[in-house]
């Protein structure tokens, strides 16, 4: 009878404990990385931040050369008003 229930104890060689050890800390880290793929602070949150970056870079560099523009256009503008005076 008593080899009976040491078997039972003893699942693959291991015991009741280790395995509900080794499943709590696989749920864990399977969790673990739930939240850095799809988290807050997550990898796609980042992918998603990058994408503004460059997009607010390139709208910047965009405004930069309109801003370029208009201020040649104004000096022009100021310039042919002083010629008229």
């Amino acid at each position: 009878m008593s080899a009976k229930i040491s078997r039972s104890r003893y699942a693959l060689g291991l015991s009741i404990r280790v395995l509900a050890i080794i499943t709590i800390v696989i749920v864990a880290f399977g969790v673990y990385l739930g939240i850095l793929i799809y988290g807050e602070n997550s990898l796609t949150v980042l992918s998603q931040l990058k994408q503004s970056e460059r997009n607010l870079l390139r709208e910047a560099k965009r405004l930069k050369s309109e801003n370029q523009r208009l201020q040649k256009e104004s000096f022009e503008l100021k310039q042919l008003a002083t010629w008229e005076e």
